[in-house]
């Protein structure tokens, strides 16, 4: 089998010929085991060209049973990440985006690839495509999956007499296709109206019919302002996407999804009260604080399985004015979180009093944590408690020395960003910005595990210097800062932020902003990124009075392909 999978990936460079190609295929088609074989013909659905996103792929192959919970894993997503790394194993398909930590985060099909496992799609039946140039698809005996896929030339519709009560999953790709009626579709388990500009809200009204569905994206629907009370009868439904749509309020009916795992809004929605009844709800993100009644927030810390939180603290109605209620509300969801002992991850936006002093303690099991657009001046001590936690973003009016000895104590720490901007001081109630001072990060401030670290300073002074043994396993340097800026701190103008000093490093991402000449600041990255031992890749972009003039300019080290900051 390793010789197979080998021979894939020599061929898919060496552009072999289309026959010799479809030879090599085959034999991999069939070693493979069955649910693979089913997991790989699920990837015909979509058109030429696409990014697939890893977390949809895998919902689809849990909503339509593809997979089981196998032993030796805790749960269906384990073993579907499991059989999208095997196929990224035996390139039968190829990782498009990643993220920080080279995670694969997307994938897409070679071209020979997708033509073959669409004619075994179409050969077993698997998959019907209506739409596809250069493709005839008749329909053998039951439609079970459909992709109807057009684009902007011509109205597609649904054949007409096509028996459609077996389908499993129904996409829909393109805005000139014709929405079916839904309540053709009986045992549908996935529907995915991702980016359909043409969806409208009469398209949803018999939505309750459809009893098996367990997906239903209506991702960036911006035509769909309501939900049909109908929705509340979907009690398989696990996964609801109601982002970038015009949704205002969620239906009352919607608590009655009780298989409900992932409810993704957003932030101008308004919950429902007896939001508690939603025991298996896992993932709630995106909701405004603010806009919840007083029932729906004390009901909230009943959320027990509760592992990713994302909640927005911005008044939308009262800018600048302090609003009673509103921090009646805070309170409340403030103490709420400390009783939501599962949560992993949590994302606040606008909420500069939510991480000050009294927000301790926080759930210990917090792995990842972002405070976005907060006027905070420094590193609150309680995060110094999250001992679990692995990534880190704080929105900053500025550090100190004291701030990177509390965040150089996390002991498991592998991802941090820092963003410094001393604009939001507006939003405290200092008067005058505060004094900005050298920071040293040296070995003794710790970061055993951290090795990802940006510091983005545009709009703040740069004032850190990495001493000797600082950041011991840091791999990843990002740095954004202003040269004008850092000069009055009394640098010389030399511009040495101790980059040689980090001893793992190995890539170097750096933006400089600002008004002033750049070519010293150039000289001086280029000559600590030569300088170091381990030769980094370095990533130099210049944005001077807020346009970009001129290219990424490269280390002659560096074999990549510029990033766009």
């Amino acid at each position: 089998m390793e010789q197979v999978e080998d021979s894939i990936g020599r061929a898919l460079e060496r552009n072999p010929s289309v026959e010799g190609m479809m030879k090599i295929l085959s034999l991999s088609y069939f070693e493979l085991p069955a649910h693979l074989k089913s997991c790989l013909l699920c990837l015909s659905i979509f058109p030429e060209d696409s990014i697939i996103k890893k977390k949809v792929l895998i919902h689809r192959w849990i909503a339509e049973r593809i997979i089981h919970t196998e032993a030796g894993y805790s749960t269906t997503h384990e073993l579907g990440e499991r059989c999208f790394n095997e196929l990224i194993n035996r390139s039968l398909i190829q990782p498009a985006m990643t993220d920080k930590f080279d995670r694969v985060k997307s994938c897409r099909l070679h071209d020979t690839i997708l033509d073959f496992i669409i004619s075994k799609s179409i050969e077993e039946n698997f998959v019907t495509l209506v739409g596809v140039l250069s493709l005839t698809v008749g329909t053998q005996g039951k439609v079970r999956r459909l992709s109807l896929q057009a684009g902007k030339q011509k109205e597609l519709i649904v054949p007409e007499g096509w028996v459609l009560s077996h389908v499993r999953s129904l996409d829909v790709f393109g805005e000139s296709v014709k929405i079916p009626s839904i309540d053709k579709f009986r045992h549908l388990r996935f529907l995915d109206f991702e980016y359909c500009d043409q969806l409208e809200n009469h398209h949803l009204e018999n939505i309750g019919m459809l009893f098996q569905l367990r997906y239903l994206s209506l991702l960036g629907a911006k035509k769909v302002n309501k939900l049909p009370e109908q929705i509340g009868l979907l009690l398989c439904l696990q996964i609801l996407n109601l982002r970038f749509t015009s949704v205002c309020e969620l239906p009352a009916s919607i608590v009655n999804l009780k298989r409900l795992v992932h409810l993704l809004v957003t932030q101008n929605v308004t919950l429902p009260c007896g939001i508690s009844k939603l025991q298996a709800l896992e993932k709630l993100r995106l909701f405004s604080v603010y806009s919840q009644s007083f029932n729906f927030l004390r009901e909230f810390e009943q959320l027990q399985s509760l592992k990713v939180l994302a909640l927005d603290f911005e008044d939308y109605n009262c800018a600048n004015r302090v609003n009673v209620e509103n921090v009646s509300k805070k309170a409340i969801i403030v103490a709420s979180l400390k009783n939501l002992g599962n949560l992993l991850s949590l994302t606040v936006w606008d909420g500069p009093e939510f991480v000050r002093q009294s927000l301790c303690p926080m759930p210990l099991s917090l792995q990842k944590l972002e405070v976005l657009r907060s006027s905070v001046l420094h590193v609150p001590n309680w995060v110094g408690s999250l001992v679990n936690l692995q990534e880190l973003r704080l929105d900053l009016v500025g550090v100190e020395q004291k701030d990177f000895y509390i965040l150089g104590g996390l002991p498991v720490l592998r991802c941090l960003t820092l963003k410094i901007d001393v604009r939001e001081i507006r939003n405290t109630s200092l008067t005058e910005e505060p004094e900005v001072k050298r920071v040293i990060v040296c070995g003794e401030v710790g970061f055993p595990c951290l090795r990802i670290f940006n510091y983005d300073s545009q709009h703040a002074v740069m004032n850190l210097t990495f001493a000797a043994g600082a950041m011991p396993k840091v791999d990843d340097l990002q740095i954004e800062f202003d040269p004008e800026e850092t000069e009055f701190l009394g640098t010389s103008g030399d511009f040495d932020l101790g980059i040689e000093n980090l001893p793992s490093l190995l890539k170097i991402r750096c933006v400089v902003h600002g008004y002033v000449d750049s070519s010293r600041v150039e000289t001086a990255i280029r000559e600590a990124a030569n300088a170091h031992p381990n030769r980094p890749t370095l990533d130099l972009g210049l944005q001077l009075q807020r346009f970009i003039i001129t290219g990424f300019l490269r280390s002659k080290h560096s074999s990549e392909v510029p990033a766009v900051f």
